[in-house]
């Protein structure tokens, strides 16, 4: 049953990134731009029926709420292999500070703790630098 699970997932998460794909070209953008405006002129001229305007902003907003989930998906999936990447980086320079790998994982005063540490350290080599 877990594969299954596993198995649809991954299906969905390419159905995902087909559609942000698709949706993030401009020749789709100009698209759905004159759909609307064309669908707001056929609004006019049906007279503004109350079931017609209701009709569209239904749709509007369901599409609207799947493509919020659908951008929130593949940003989530860029920034976790980006992670990742910055992550093997940190790992491969001998010289690096292994407590900033996986720090996104860390506590709120982890975070800043390491915050305060690193606008410390880059005022310290401003400052030799400027002497």
């Amino acid at each position: 049953m877990q594969h299954q699970t596993t198995t649809d997932g991954r299906s969905l998460s390419r159905v995902f990134h087909a559609i942000d794909s698709l949706t993030s070209r401009a020749g789709v953008s100009a698209a759905v731009f004159l759909a609307v405006i064309v669908a707001l002129v056929a609004i006019a001229i049906a007279g503004f029926s109350s079931n017609l305007q209701y009709e569209f902003t239904t749709f509007a907003a369901a599409i609207t709420l799947v493509m919020v989930f659908v951008i929130q998906h593949t940003q989530n999936r860029q920034v976790l292999a980006l992670q990742i990447k910055l992550d093997e980086l940190l790992r491969a320079l001998p010289e690096a500070d292994n407590r900033f790998v996986h720090v996104e994982g860390g506590s709120d005063d982890e975070l800043e703790e390491l915050e305060t540490r690193h606008v410390e350290h880059h005022a310290a080599l401003r400052e030799h630098n400027d002497a």
